[in-house]
């Protein structure tokens, strides 16, 4: 007779293959099997800026809020920055919600639009837009995170360790409770990916581009995860390097790798048909409300404020 893990194995394995085949692309399967409606509403389609994919939904829990607010998440979803829509990623906003997490999920430019690094402009427009509007929506303006998965992971390190791009809507990094990258690409280049290379100006790759060129400094407390075998994005590479590159410059750093799961169903984890593969909404869940809120807001100089905007390369 079969297990009951076996039957479950089993039941999913259909499902399993399809997200297999998908990767980072859209996972709408997931979205129709988990109830998204329990505890949390959904704003969708919130204009963080002017452009038609500069917009948000907004999940917000409809338990009490805690008397500072929620605990704020921006995520930015995977898809080799030239996949990808927020509507997919509808289960980790609710996982979230559910869990007592204010959570913005957010579109951003891709490619052939825009290469680097208008997507990190988008992407700190919209972390702007979630410290700005935090307290309005019933959030904590010090208790803001940023979050992705894959080439999102990688968007929420560079806004979470290089001051560039929040300097251009006049925040900081400082200003964020923490950071969650989950199998991001943190040191990639050269790359042999074919989706990603032209992102990035391959074979001339701009310099200051990868997270772990920002891995000496000190910053905010950071959770990293990632699958212990993922094929598409070298965890010993990325994930530990940087874990170990931030913990040697006094950063508190909480690591985590998944035995079970892939690339892509380490973010599928978050919906209830796959949380058995691995524990990560329990983690991430754990570590932001484990993480004390951000230093009080310190202005940024008159220099960061509004600057221009970056050169392209």
């Amino acid at each position: 007779m079969p297990t009951v893990r076996q039957l479950i194995l089993l039941t999913l394995l259909p499902l399993l293959a399809l997200i297999g085949l998908t990767a980072c692309a859209p996972v709408r399967v997931l979205n129709a099997i988990a109830n998204s409606s329990e505890g949390h509403r959904v704003d969708k389609a919130v204009a963080y800026g002017p452009l038609a994919r500069q917009t948000l939904d907004v999940y917000t829990p409809t338990a009490a809020a805690p008397a500072a607010g929620w605990p704020v998440v921006v995520f930015f979803y995977g898809g080799s920055w030239n996949t990808g829509e927020r509507a997919d990623y509808a289960f980790v906003g609710s996982a979230l919600a559910a869990r007592g997490v204010l959570t913005l999920v957010a579109d951003y430019r891709l490619y052939p639009a825009v290469r680097y690094p208008d997507f990190l402009r988008d992407s700190a427009l919209a972390l702007a837009w979630g410290f700005d509007q935090a307290a309005r929506l019933g959030g904590d303006p010090r208790r803001v995170f940023v979050m992705g998965h894959s080439a999102g992971g990688y968007n929420a390190a560079m806004l979470a360790l290089d001051p560039r791009w929040l300097g251009s809507t006049g925040h900081l990094p400082a200003e964020l409770a923490g950071w969650i990258g989950l199998a991001g690409p943190y040191d990639f280049f050269p790359t042999d990916n074919p989706d990603a290379q032209p992102v990035f100006f391959h074979p001339n790759y701009p310099p200051k581009a990868q997270p772990i060129e920002f891995g000496n400094v000190h910053v905010v407390p950071t959770f990293l995860g990632a699958p212990v075998n993922d094929k598409l994005v070298s965890p010993t590479r990325s994930t530990q390097a940087l874990a170990a590159a931030l913990s040697a410059a006094g950063t508190p750093v909480t690591l985590q790798m998944y035995e079970r799961a892939s690339h892509t169903t380490l973010i599928g984890a978050f919906s209830p048909p796959l949380r058995w593969v691995a524990p990560v909404l329990d983690d991430v869940a754990g570590f932001i409300a484990a993480t004390p809120p951000a230093m009080p807001p310190v202005t940024p100089p008159a220099t960061a404020q509004r600057a221009s905007p970056l050169a392209a390369r």
